[in-house]
């Protein structure tokens, strides 16, 4: 690993390590499933987090035993149904949403000059970013439009040290699940997992939760 002297920049996954924004996607899709008659499940729910749009209305079809219901214009009609249900969702969203610790984390590093951008695979960030008062934190971002590759492939993290004018080796990406530490790795950049240490063993830095996020703690990991 690299020395904690070295890093200048911060590359943050948003959900599940600014704010829990599955919630919401998980509200909209089982409003979607039980209009198609689908039985919504905890195990269902699982199997949909961190899944494409797409991908996640066929995993929803298949539960239901209707993969071949529907025609492709239609799935898309569906998969729009469920973005709309989910901005709505978002508009109630507001700072109280922000994981423990991270506004706090997200003032230290703006004290200290590090620079941040965000690697979210998601095209609502923006608006999740402004609900929860942080965008201003996030000038630089990841366009996921420009990305011919999702996680865990590592070119979003690689695109959020680019952005920043940043080597890879002085960034620490940040995020709460295997294909995104995979995706932080294989950009070259000193990785941070939040959550369950065994589920996140690739991590270089293992943190339980956000409010172990601090500069003190990833200092000392380093070493």
């Amino acid at each position: 690993m690299v020395n904690f002297e070295q890093i200048k920049g911060f590359v943050f996954d948003l959900d599940g390590v600014i704010a829990d924004t599955s919630v919401y996607h998980s509200k909209a899709w089982r409003q979607l499933a039980e209009e198609l008659g689908v039985t919504w499940t905890d195990e269902l729910a699982n199997n949909l987090k961190g899944v494409s749009r797409m991908d996640s209305l066929n995993l929803i079809l298949k539960a239901g035993g209707k993969e071949n219901a529907y025609t492709e214009d239609e799935k898309e009609k569906y998969a729009a149904e469920k973005n709309t249900n989910y901005l709505n969702l978002l508009k109630g969203m507001d700072a109280s949403a922000i994981l423990p610790g991270i506004a706090d984390f997200m003032k230290d590093l703006e004290e200290h000059d590090y620079k941040l951008s965000l690697a979210s695979a998601s095209k609502n960030s923006p608006l999740v970013l402004e609900q929860l008062g942080l965008a201003k934190y996030f000038e630089n971002r990841v366009d996921p439009a420009t990305l011919k590759h999702g996680k865990p492939d590592p070119e979003i993290f690689a695109r959020g040290a680019e952005i920043l004018g940043l080597k890879p080796e002085e960034c620490i990406g940040i995020e709460d699940a295997t294909a995104g530490i995979k995706s932080i790795n294989g950009a070259g950049e000193t990785s941070i997992g939040i959550g369950d240490p065994e589920l996140l063993h690739e991590a270089d830095i293992n943190f339980t939760d956000t409010s172990k996020l601090t500069l003190e703690n990833i200092k000392q990991a380093l070493g």
